[in-house]
């Protein structure tokens, strides 16, 4: 594995979520057989595949003879047949895979929790795997349509006993820490770390995003199966804070099968939670987003502190400065758009930021500022080049553009602010990007 790529956690998950990403249902024979189908795929050139999954998928491959793909009916019988044969199959493979469920089922829960036991099933035929992708799920939906972190609130999907059993494990898991589990290869054990680790964490960072960070630090540093843990917690981290709490140097090198990058998670993300209709402009899928109402898109000056800064519009990525190599897009992108022109692909990162002075359209504006700087400071600490775009380079870029200048330069935010504006005249940052830039000259970014 090289640096930044992720593992058969979320190699699993993407089959998923391509099946889903055009609106498909899991309970669906012809969905199921295409997860089947693609796992199987995958699984012939995989240099890393979970035991009971690879056996499970050889053996309905077996069962369907000479070249014949498998399906979720074979899945599920070899599923069935490994359990009875072994006694166990309670691995944690089908846990570690499950968030894209929770994004498929945002407004049906009668469907997210059929959905998520049936699709655990195909490799996992122990119920407690299901009843743990079920809790997973639910968590996921609830914080993704509430913001709040709750575990509990898929236990009175489970018959009553068994919830019983698993708020006993969820009890243990918030007194305990992520490195007590050392049987975390075992489902309930690998959720009760991912779910440690995000409990021990919360509030110990200086912002609420700073959370997903510090807790899937923790997951990993918990020992054993980490990447399983940790895949299992940002399922349930990213639902709670979004792609905007996800620190820039991490999005600039994810990268995984089958060729993919961060932005094609996210891409893939937005499809299924939108029921796989794209927004008004064709975002995400489409190849360009239309800016061709905006006036100043065009626009193009140096950042009046730092020579190896660009400040830009959008028009530029398709034609930067000969020295730029690298690009901070502070805008939506279309699919063919990134990289941009020449320029290689680790270094062109986009960020979430939108140009809103509402709190909700920026729900963590002080981390992603303060985070977009740091990024920036590490590719010119790397001898890099950047151009910083937005659409017209109105207020996002020279946002971020004035927080370069109080670090680099030491100038107030004010002054930081004007100096921007002798190189961009049209330069107006919103209300609420101006107020960030006074938290951080006193300290608060």
């Amino acid at each position: 594995m090289g640096t930044g790529e992720w593992t058969d956690d979320t190699d699993m998950a993407i089959v998923i979520a391509r099946a889903v990403a055009d609106g498909g249902d899991l309970r669906a024979t012809a969905v199921a057989d295409a997860v089947a189908a693609g796992w199987w795929d995958w699984a012939r050139k995989a240099t890393d595949v979970g035991m009971q999954t690879s056996s499970v998928l050889h053996a309905a491959v077996r069962a369907g003879g000479p070249g014949a793909e498998p399906t979720a009916e074979a899945l599920q019988v070899a599923a069935a047949e490994h359990h009875r044969v072994h006694g166990q199959s309670g691995g944690n493979g089908s846990l570690m895979r499950t968030a894209p469920v929770a994004l498929a089922y945002l407004r049906d829960e009668d469907g997210l929790v059929e959905a998520a036991s049936a699709v655990s099933a195909l490799t996992h035929f122990d119920h407690e795997a299901g009843e743990a992708c079920v809790l997973w799920c639910l968590a996921i939906r609830h914080a993704v349509l509430t913001g709040d972190l709750d575990m509990r609130v898929g236990l009175s999907r489970l018959p009553a006993d068994r919830a019983a059993v698993w708020a006993q494990r969820l009890h243990v898991a918030e007194t305990s820490e992520p490195r007590d589990f050392d049987r975390n290869g075992w489902v309930v054990q690998a959720l009760q770390a991912a779910w440690c680790a995000i409990t021990t964490t919360r509030g110990r960072g200086d912002r609420e995003a700073d959370h997903l960070r510090l807790a899937l630090e923790a997951a990993v540093r918990g020992g054993r199966d980490t990447d399983t843990v940790a895949a299992i917690a940002g399922g349930l981290l990213g639902g709670v804070y979004g792609a905007s709490a996800v620190p820039g140097t991490w999005r600039r090198r994810v990268h995984g099968w089958p060729g993919l990058r961060g932005r094609d998670l996210v891409r893939l993300g937005v499809l299924i939670a939108r029921g796989g209709r794209p927004d008004r402009q064709g975002w995400p899928s489409a190849p360009t987003v239309d800016y061709s109402s905006w006036d100043g898109t065009d626009v193009v000056a140096r950042h009046p502190h730092d020579e190896g800064v660009w400040l830009s519009g959008v028009d530029v990525i398709t034609d930067p400065p000969a020295e730029v190599d690298a690009v901070v897009s502070l805008c939506r992108l279309g699919a063919g758009e990134v990289p941009s022109m020449g320029i290689e692909v680790g270094n062109h990162v986009e960020v979430w930021l939108v140009d809103s002075a509402s709190e909700a359209s920026n729900p963590h504006l002080d981390f992603v500022l303060d985070d977009t700087a740091d990024l920036i400071g590490e590719l010119r600490a790397e001898g890099l080049t950047v151009l910083v775009h937005c659409v017209a380079a109105r207020s996002r870029t020279p946002s971020v553009a004035a927080l370069h200048s109080m670090r680099v330069a030491g100038v107030s935010a004010r002054e930081a602010i004007e100096a921007v504006r002798t190189a961009l005249p049209e330069a107006r940052p919103n209300r609420a990007f101006r107020a960030a830039l006074s938290r951080a000259e006193g300290g608060g970014l």
